[in-house]
This record gives structure tokens, C-alpha cells and sequence, in this order.
């Protein structure tokens, strides 16, 4: 038995084509000229229609135009670039890469809510004239014209997030395709998207002050609501870097799943809590779920593509409200510590639970000992940071020098714990043999699969030892965890594809151990690289799995100028980070000025 690949991979697999990138950059140079337009015009006071729909969005309760356009962008490019990023992923997880950006009707809608999100930020800045403060913490940007600190950081996160596109290109053409999520330049996208949700729950607190000092105020239900929205928003936001896992098709070592899920979980839910008060961080969680479910149903059920799951975080959610009960609560900073260490122990449990049911594959206790060394620390910095943000809202931060210690330190955590998870290693001379199983048809081939491993590859209980099929159409992502029947000896469940551009493999994670053997792999004439066939038998020897997970990236690149590419990422990254500190120091310390001069008593939300 020899089955072959039907049709050739043809997209390419550097930078998009020329024509493309032109016609991008032609309309990206329109829409911003009259953007531009427009600014100056509300400025200078030759337009009004600017001026009244901020007051015509914030009549009902008074609220300034400076927020309520923003807030309105924001939750619409945020929805709006949730379902284009979720399509984006499960396209390439089942049919592969594209031909460039306008070749994939996702990246219309990733465009469109990263763009809304700079816009929203700008609207922010460019809203106020003739003098006006927006709100304690305004920021001058000339004689005249002062911008609220959140709505410069909301535009320089929709500004990181949106340069994320072209270089995009230019990291294809530098170091070819890198199919996963975890690509630099990806992480700028959703990096950027996400912590923009942060500037938002700023700005409407700034809002709120100014608000207050006007004599006016939203209903505590509609603010609590609200407030509790905004924090879920900022949970799916953090949470979109575990969409690999999601989808099944996890690049990377299991360790990162709690790692990720208790680092997204210590800094929304503790901050929804302390700031907003009873239910909020459950009103979050439930937001999240609800959020998450209705772009799975509508990438999945609607768009016909690849399924995916998410994590549940209810029971990380129940654990901070009964925390809240405590005399802790009144202790933000103990009680952010002690909620993070209760997300990455006992959430985490709850979350294995709900993990072993919906996803594809359980987390097994080859990886506990480890996952709990990496997400424990990790958890507890987070709460700490989610307190932080807490207080800052509230005008309540710690001496500088303490909430520098805990950012840095929380940082370095996150970053040690990354760095240990991204080191993996592949077994030396080590192979796999099969027997494989003709079971589908000559259109359609299927295979079933016996499998022997060498010595030394894999223990007895393994993170997993599976079967991956991805980028062929039809279902998506195929996996198939393997049953085990003897030392070094398994066997498949089910059948997996191997025909047509089916991207077919074995997967092994042992501990550190991340390796792959191809089974199948089609033809592919950009890459100029022949297929790779299933025969009846054969032995192969293990490979790092990036080699055929990431086929198209190159691998004749200077390692200097990776090296280079990767740390420009990671400063932007990190200023980003120093950005939302900066912006929650700068908006506390105003409200401390404030009370403590007697005037402009800053609103506290209280249990």
C-alpha cells in the first residue's frame, strides 16, 4: 500500500504578494488621511458632528465624550477581532497556510477591530478641546490640548497591535511561514488586543472621577454591571494566547496550559473583586464562558471549521468570592497573594477536571510535579498584580518601590517559568516503526496505526503519545491519543487521514521529551520539498516537531538576526507593560492628591 497526495500544497510561503501589501498599504494611507481629516477638523471647530455624538452617547448620565466614543469602539473591535482571530486559527489549523492577508476573509475582520482599537484610543486623545482637562490624570500635549493617560495607552496598544500586520509580512519573508500562534509577531497582535482591556476599565474609571465631580454618577447596578464586563473582557483577553490548546493542536509542552490559565485567571478575577465587589469575579468568569461559547458555535457550527474548547474558570472564580469573605479582603495585597496560590493549586484541580472532559488531551502526572513548580509562582504574582490594579483604581497603591518590586518580580517569574517550558529536547537515534492499516478509500484514505517505540523515547505514563492530522479541509484537526498495549507498544483508536494535503504525524511528549515522526506529508512545490509517503511499514526516526508542524519556516536564517527580531519584539512587549504601570501609578496618584487635599473624593467600590 502507497497512498499519495492528491493535490500539491501551491500557496506560498514567504511574504504575501506584492500586489497585496500595495493594496494594504494604499487603503491603510486613505482611511488614516481622512481619519486625520476628521481630527483636525473637530479641533479646530470646523465639524460638530464629533463633538455631539460624544454628547449625544453620554446624555442619559452625563458621562464625557472621551470615554463613551472609545468604550464604543473598543467593545466592538474587540468582539469584532475575538471571532476574526478564532476564525484566523482554526482556518490554518484545518486547511493550512494562506495565500496572504486578503486571501483570508478572517484577517478582514482582525483588521477591522485592531484598526477600531487604535481609533478608539485616538478618539480618546483628539476629543477634548479648547483647554478641557479629561479627567485628574490628563496628560499635556500642548498649550491647550490635554488627553486622558488611558486613552494614550489604549492608542499605543491598538498602535503595537496593528504594526504586528505588516511586520507579519516581513518575519515571512525573513524566516518564512511560522504556522502557530506563539509567532513574535502574532503575539503583538492579540498581545495588544488584549491588555487594551485594561485601558478601558482606566478610562472609564477616570470618567467616573470627573463624573463624580460634576455632581453626577452611573447607578451602582449599571456600574457594577458594567465594571464586571469589562473585567471578563480582560479575562478573554489574556486568555487568548491558550487557543493552540484549544483547538488541539498545542505546539508546545502541556506544562503551558495551567501556566497560562492561572496567569490570566490571578490577575482578572482578583481585580474584579477587589474593585468591583461581591459576584464580580463569577460575572467575569460567566462573561467569559458566555463570550467564548457563542464564537465557538459560530467558528465551528456556523463557519464549518475546526472545533475548539476553552478553559472554564468558575471554579477559580467561586474560590476568590469565598476568599472575599475573609478579613483578607480588606488586606489587598495578602489577599492577592493567597488568591493566586488558591488559583494554581485548587483552581487548577477544578480545571483539570474540566480539561479531562472537553479537551483533547488530559493533563497526565508526567507533567504535575513540573506544571505546579511553573504555574504556582506564576499564579501568585499574578493575584499580587491584580491587587495592584485593584488598588491603583481606587487610589490606594502601595509605596512605589513595592508595587515595582511586584511587577519586576512577577515578570521574571512569568519569564523563568516560560523559559523552562520552551526547553525541550528530542530523543538521539531513537525511531518509531509502524504498521499501518488501509481503512478509508482510494478518495478518501484512512489509516489505522500499530506503533512501536525504540528504547529511551517514552516511560510508562507519558504526557501523551498521539496521532496528529491537520491542514487537509474537512474536519479540521484529527488526533487520536493512542492506547497503549505493551512496552514501547500502541495502537490507534480511531482512524486518521493521510491523503491529500493532510498533514499527518506522530507525537510524543515525555517530561522535557518533544518530539514527532512525519506518517504522511504531501508534496509541496514552493517549499520544493517531494511527499513524504504512508507506506504499509516503515521506521522513521524522531524529529523535533517544529520541523513538520512549522515546515515552511526556513532554516538557513542568520541566527543574529533572529536573535535581533525577537529581542525588538520583546522591548515592545515590555514597554507595553511599563506602559499600563505607568498609566494605573499616574491615575492613583491623582486620586490620592486629591483626597488628601479634601476635594474630588475619588468614588470607592466596596463590599
Amino acid at each position: 500500500m502507497l497512498i499519495s497526495a492528491a493535490d500539491p500544497v501551491t500557496a506560498p510561503t514567504g511574504g504575501a504578494e506584492l500586489g497585496q501589501v500595495i493594496g494594504l498599504s494604499v487603503a491603510a494611507t486613505v482611511v488614516t488621511c481622512i481619519l486625520l481629516a476628521i481630527a483636525w477638523a473637530h479641533r479646530t471647530h470646523r465639524i460638530d458632528w464629533f463633538d455631539n455624538l460624544g454628547k449625544r452617547l453620554g446624555a442619559q448620565y452625563g458621562e464625557p465624550g472621551w470615554s463613551t466614543i472609545p468604550t464604543m469602539f473598543v467593545a466592538s473591535s474587540l468582539i469584532v477581532a475575538l471571532l476574526g482571530f478564532m476564525w484566523d486559527v482554526s482556518l490554518h489549523a484545518g486547511r493550512g497556510r494562506d495565500a496572504g492577508p486578503l486571501a483570508n476573509p478572517a484577517h478582514y475582520l482582525i483588521l477591522y477591530g485592531l484598526f477600531a482599537l487604535f481609533v478608539a484610543g485616538m478618539s480618546a486623545i483628539v476629543y477634548p478641546r479648547d483647554g478641557e482637562k479629561p479627567g485628574i490624570a490628563a496628560v499635556r500635549i500642548t498649550r491647550h490640548w490635554y488627553a486622558p493617560v488611558s486613552g494614550i495607552f489604549i492608542a499605543a496598544c491598538g498602535l503595537y497591535a496593528l504594526i504586528g500586520f505588516p511586520l507579519d509580512d516581513v518575519w515571512h519573508r525573513m524566516f518564512g511561514q511560522d504556522v502557530t500562534l506563539w509567532g513574535p509577531t502574532h503575539l503583538m497582535l492579540i498581545g495588544g488586543a488584549g491588555l487594551s482591556t485594561a485601558g478601558i476599565i482606566l478610562l472609564n474609571r477616570e470618567a467616573e472621577i470627573h463624573m463624580r465631580a460634576q455632581g453626577r454618577a452611573i447607578p451602582t447596578w449599571l456600574k457594577t454591571t458594567l465594571n464586571s464586563v469589562a473585567f471578563g473582557a480582560l479575562l478573554i483577553g489574556l486568555s487568548v494566547f491558550q487557543a493552540e490548546f484549544d483547538f488541539g493542536i498545542a505546539q508546545f509542552r502541556m506544562v503551558f496550559a495551567p501556566l497560562m490559565i492561572v496567569a490570566a485567571a490571578g490577575i482578572s478575577l482578583v481585580a474584579a473583586r477587589l474593585y468591583v465587589g461581591p459576584g464580580a469575579a463569577i460575572g467575569a468568569a460567566i462573561f467569559f464562558l458566555l463570550m467564548r461559547g457563542i464564537i465557538s458555535f459560530l467558528v465551528t457550527d456556523v463557519m464549518g471549521e475546526a472545533h475548539h474548547v476553552f478553559p472554564l474558570y468558575l471554579g477559580s472564580a467561586i474560590l476568590i468570592e469565598l476568599l472575599a469573605l475573609s478579613r483578607l479582603k480588606d488586606k489587598p495585597l495578602w489577599f492577592g497573594a493567597v488568591g493566586g496560590l488558591l488559583i494554581g493549586t485548587v483552581g487548577l484541580v477544578i480545571e483539570k477536571l474540566w480539561n479531562d472532559q472537553v479537551f483533547q488531551f488530559a493533563w497526565t502526572r508526567d507533567m504535575w510535579v513540573e506544571g505546579l513548580l511553573m504555574a504556582v509562582p506564576v499564579a501568585i504574582g499574578a493575584g499580587l498584580c491584580g491587587a495592584l490594579f485593584s488598588m491603583g483604581l481606587k487610589g490606594q497603591l502601595p509605596h512605589r518601590n513595592v508595587g515595582r518590586v511586584i511587577v519586576t518580580a512577577s515578570v521574571l517569574a512569568l519569564s523563568a517559568a516560560v523559559a523552562n517550558g520552551l526547553y525541550a529536547t528530542v530523543p538521539k537515534d531513537e525511531s518509531a516503526t509502524f504498521a499501518l492499516t488501509q481503512v478509508g478509500t482510494p478518495e478518501e484514505p484512512e489509516v489505522t496505526a500499530q506503533v512501536t517505540l525504540s528504547d529511551g523515547v517514552a516511560d510508562d505514563d507519558p504526557t501523551w503519545v498521539q496521532i496528529t492530522a491537520w491542514q487537509g479541509g474537512g474536519e479540521g484537526v484529527v488526533t487520536d491519543r493512542l492506547r497503549r498495549t505493551g512496552d514501547g507498544t500502541y495502537e490507534s483508536t480511531k482512524p486518521v487521514p493521510v491523503g491529500g494535503n493532510w498533514k499527518t504525524l506522530l507525537r510524543v511528549q515525555d517530561g522535557r521529551t518533544l518530539a514527532a515522526v512525519p506518517i504522511f506529508l504531501p508534496a509541496d512545490a514552493p517549499l520544493k520539498v517531494g511527499e513524504v509517503p504512508a507506506s504499509a511499514s516503515f521506521t522513521r526516526e524522531f524529529v523535533p516537531e517544529i520541523d513538520i508542524l512549522q515546515r515552511e519556516r526556513k532554516d538557513d536564517s542568520s541566527p543574529v538576526l533572529w536573535a535581533g527580531a525577537n529581542m525588538v519584539v520583546l522591548l515592545c512587549s515590555l514597554a507595553i507593560i511599563i506602559g499600563i504601570c505607568v498609566s494605573v501609578s499616574r491615575v492613583a496618584r491623582r486620586i490620592e492628591e486629591h483626597e488628601a487635599a479634601g476635594s474630588d473624593r475619588a468614588p470607592t467600590l466596596t463590599s
